[in-house]
């Protein structure tokens, strides 16, 4: 009888001992399930154009490459009117508003404004591009803050009226770009151009040739 007692004795701290481990493993649960809600839906790891001579990455921190090669790319389309600037400028800031501050946004939307009353976008047609030889280098991309930077681009400006070539210079634009993680669905680099610096556009001359 003692046999049998004691055999039911252990059976019974066996079947304890294995609902102290289940309670384990539900605390466990619980806590990762928590940790996962808390976690963010995405993160974003910017990498370097680069990679030939390694690179050390971290979520969120875009390397100054990555920054200029946002700017440009923004600017760019900003400043892309395949037909009738009276129209595609504005199409051109709405369709590019998440990539823009407000402060920035009011910004054009008071200089299309203007240029539409003075009859300066009609039929106009406008493109920039990178001026060759001059891309990105470290010197172009200044830091002002964990979270702000200052980006100069260097483009060729075209201008043309129903076919007619009216403007064709280059310019250095130095643009203040901001982290803005205000919508990642709509913005996934979560940066936005903030406006000029105060010293704004400036005309380069260009490099004169050398004689053969």
């Amino acid at each position: 009888m003692r046999k049998y007692r004691h055999e039911i004795d252990n059976v019974r701290a066996h079947v304890q001992s294995l609902w102290i481990f289940i309670g384990i493993e539900l605390g466990t649960i619980l806590v990762l399930g928590f940790t996962l809600l808390r976690a963010p839906d995405d993160i974003v790891v910017h990498i370097p154009p680069d990679l030939r001579s390694g690179a050390t990455v971290r979520p969120d921190e875009p390397t100054p490459a990555n920054v200029y090669a946002f700017t440009f790319y923004i600017f760019q389309q900003l400043n892309r009117w395949p037909e009738n600037g009276a129209e595609d400028y504005g199409k051109a800031i709405y369709s590019l508003a998440a990539y823009l501050t407000p402060k920035f946004r009011s910004e054009l939307q008071k200089e299309l404004e203007l240029k539409g009353r003075r009859g300066e976008l009609i039929n106009r047609v406008r493109s920039i591009h990178e001026r060759p030889g001059h891309g990105y280098e470290n010197a172009k991309v200044i830091i002002e803050s964990e979270t702000s930077w200052i980006v100069n681009i260097d483009v060729e400006l075209h201008e043309s009226v129903k076919g007619m070539s009216i403007k064709q210079t280059l310019i250095r634009y130095p643009l203040r770009v901001v982290k803005f993680a205000v919508d990642p669905e709509t913005n996934p680099w979560r940066l936005a151009l903030d406006g000029f610096t105060l010293e704004g556009p400036v005309r380069i001359e260009d490099e004169p040739k050398e004689e053969e």
